[in-house]
């Protein structure tokens, strides 16, 4: 059977996170669109996509706290919004890659995922494997999901992918993020931090200590929830820097050492 690859595309790459107001960076996105498209091979392989949310989700979130839980009329509201505008960044990304190619099939993960206190405990996956097997490509995306302690929590595009690669016994995923890698410190703030070029059992828990979160607006824990992520799934992972030119075609088409690849 063809590997399955697993890639995610974050928030930072395709939108302008910072902005108070969703905004796509369709510059970015049509590019790394086309590198997905050059890259993927329905021959080769098979491929599950993700996206982050980005100044669609971030902002909303962090402004009405609907990711510790549901309390007062207007965070149903904002529950009911975020949803929306996580559904129109999704409506964006699979047009684009379609439009090059890419038969990208929108999976919104609220529909079939239970919570629990911000962990996922439950996601219906037999139509995934489906689509797969019919040649599709699901393209899955950070949600405000049911959660039946707080009513809402968020569920992320990171583990989302850390989720299926265990279930799936996924080849391998890559994270296309807006630095090289994972750092010693936070490269946005501290000149000095250096590229982690491979993470393993032996230098885990030294790295993790210094793994920064994020400097955007980030509801998902940064850099460190998705390290996190990718420990939990036990899959090999690379973090790449998306913002690079070629990177994401190339780690697709199975080149290693881009960034810091992380062997569980």
């Amino acid at each position: 059977m063809r590997p399955l690859i697993l890639m995610k595309v974050g928030g930072s790459l395709i939108t302008d996170k910072d902005n108070p107001e969703p905004t796509v960076n369709f510059k970015n996105l049509r590019r790394i669109v086309r590198e997905v498209a050059e890259g993927y091979s329905p021959e080769r392989m098979r491929l599950i996509f993700a996206h982050g949310a980005g100044s669609y989700g971030h902002q909303i979130v962090k402004r009405t706290g609907i990711h510790k839980g549901i309390k007062s009329g207007e965070q149903i509201l904002a529950f009911a919004e975020t949803q929306r505008l996580q559904n129109e960044l999704n409506s964006i990304v699979t047009k684009e890659l379609i439009k090059n190619g890419v038969p990208a099939m929108p999976i919104q993960c609220s529909c079939h995922t239970v919570m629990e206190k911000g962990e996922l405990v439950e996601m219906h996956l037999e139509t995934v494997r489906g689509y797969l097997e019919v040649g599709l490509v699901p393209v899955f995306f950070g949600v405000p999901a049911f959660d039946r302690f707080q009513k809402c929590s968020i569920l992320s595009a990171d583990k989302i992918l850390a989720h299926i690669a265990r279930e799936f016994r996924a080849e391998k995923v890559i994270h296309a993020t807006d630095v090289d890698g994972v750092f010693d410190a936070n490269p946005k703030e501290v000149e000095d931090a250096k590229l982690v070029k491979e993470m393993t059992s032996e230098n885990f828990d030294e790295i993790i200590e210094k793994v920064g979160h994020s400097s955007s607006v980030d509801v998902t824990g940064g850099m460190f929830g998705k390290v996190r992520e990718i420990l939990a799934s036990g899959v090999p992972t690379e973090i790449i820097n998306g913002n690079r030119e070629g990177y994401i075609k190339s780690a697709l088409l199975g080149e290693t050492g881009l960034g810091t690849r992380i062997i569980p």
